[in-house]
């Protein structure tokens, strides 16, 4: 059997963006939480915060530390698996991504070093100030990837000759139609998934009756940010949808499985796509709700699959399906962050052991959210590598053999269930310990005048 590198060549993007993915999005919720712990700090000092900032600055260096290792792979494929690719867009990547070097990841490890062995050895409030330039870091970073992103599936201010990009406007391709909405979605979805892994981590540690003082104010941190920002993702994501219906409509008919466009189209809530034949089998539907929700109106119309040849079309089952796990887990996250909250109103959500366990099993289901909605965005590019530029096919290195291909997948699967195991053993690790004291101050700061060593040896003798 004949390997073939391009669909190989896919895999392995997707399993190495897949892989770091979960990383940022764990990052950026969490350096801004420990922002927020530093400042509460250095405007009341009560030594709990200052423990759980502690804490959780630990468990974001070993995630950060991951998520560096499996980012530089992606960098690299671009010239071993996506050369063609590479050369088209290098007047718009290029600078786009050494922007993110330059102007972010600098940024993040500089102060990385301070916000981590700092805590004794600097004065406070640059403390802080190293705690809020990792977490503006986090968010420079994810600009400019998103931008780079969101350009390929809008892209905007460029023009195509001679098989290769050319700037037209840099201000339009930066900030491209979709930036904004994909920008926010995913700030929020970061927010999300910071926050309930550290409501579920402080909601264990109650189960367990371990560190209650630390744990009680995580907790109520936690369920007040997500009783406020799970609703608030809903609205961003329609908004988002919205945009995508605007310029990806073939995306969105593979999202809600329409095969022909119709005016008073339906909520499509189950079915099984069938591609070969162009219809679906076991369809379950909410009669115009599909219209309401995407076009605002009982009888708006919706595009179907049927409107381009089925080789535009994307891969419809893994899209239909994703984007269903994705909005699924997000009104599960609704529901538990409002539950949660209405017991912490009441005063009882420290002695709920159901919702406590619910909380702690909610840590994995973020990250399946999060590449749930990847998939949905990648696979529903498909096939356009940059859409209605430029095809994957076309943006795969020529010389590119499968057994190559398949190699290199191989490898870094290898690698990265090395670094995922690690990782894990070493989250695990300081997760069991739990928040700790926190560090003594320099030794000199508390002191007392020092004696002559005449005076303690006149004391150490015995009275006559």
């Amino acid at each position: 059997m004949e390997l073939d590198p391009l669909l190989l060549s896919r895999i392995q993007f997707a399993f190495v963006v897949s892989f770091h993915a979960i990383f940022p999005v764990f990052t950026i919720g969490l350096a801004s939480y420990i922002a927020v712990l530093e400042g509460i700090y250095y405007k009341t000092q009560n030594p709990v915060y200052a423990r759980l900032s502690q804490f959780w600055i630990k468990i974001f260096a070993i995630v950060f530390g991951m998520g560096v290792v499996s980012g530089i792979v992606m960098a690299f494929q671009f010239g071993t698996n996506w050369s063609a690719f590479s050369y088209t867009a290098s007047n718009f990547l290029g600078p786009i991504l050494s922007y993110e070097v330059v102007t972010a990841f600098f940024l993040e490890a500089t102060f990385l070093g301070v916000l981590l062995f700092g805590r004794s050895k600097v004065p406070p409030g640059v403390h802080l100030f190293a705690a809020c330039m990792v977490a503006l870091g986090t968010f420079i970073s994810s600009f400019w990837i998103l931008s780079a992103n969101s350009w390929m599936q809008t892209p905007a201010g460029v023009e195509l000759r001679d098989g290769m990009i050319h700037m037209t406007s840099w201000t339009q391709a930066i900030f491209n139609s979709s930036l904004p909405y994909r920008f926010a979605h995913m700030a929020l979805a970061s927010f999300i998934t910071g926050g309930f892994v550290v409501a579920g981590v402080s909601a264990y540690y109650l189960l367990k009756g371990r560190h209650p003082e630390t744990s009680k104010k995580a907790l109520r941190m936690c369920v007040v940010l997500l009783a406020i920002i799970t609703p608030l993702q809903l609205f961003v994501g329609d908004l988002h949808g919205l945009n995508t219906l605007e310029n990806q409509p073939m995306k969105v008919a593979a999202m809600e499985g329409h095969w022909e466009t119709k005016k008073g189209a339906p909520l499509i809530l189950f079915a099984i796509p069938d591609a070969a034949n162009e219809t679906n089998h076991f369809e379950v539907a909410i009669p115009y709700l599909g219209s309401i929700i995407l076009t605002h109106s009982l009888d708006g119309e919706v595009p179907g699959l049927l409107e381009v040849p089925a080789e535009d079309r994307p891969p419809v089952g893994p899209v239909f399906w994703s984007f269903r796990v994705m909005v699924g887990l997000g009104l599960i996250f609704i529901a538990i962050s409002l539950v949660s909250a209405y017991l912490l109103w009441r005063g009882r959500l420290y002695e709920s052991p159901k919702v406590l366990r619910a909380l702690s099993w909610m840590i994995p289901l973020p990250f399946v959210a999060v590449l749930a909605g990847w998939f949905v965005t990648e696979i529903g590019r498909q096939p356009w590598i940059i859409h209605g530029l430029l095809r994957a096919s076309e943006g795969v290195t020529p010389s590119l053999s499968g057994a190559m291909a398949l190699s290199t997948l191989l490898g870094y699967i290898a690698i990265y269930t090395v670094v995922l195991t690690s990782g894990l053993h070493y989250l695990k690790m300081v997760i069991g310990k739990g928040p700790e004291p926190l560090e003594a101050p320099p030794t000199e700061s508390i002191a007392r005048p020092k004696r002559p060593w005449s005076a303690v040896t006149h004391d150490a003798q015995p009275e006559n």
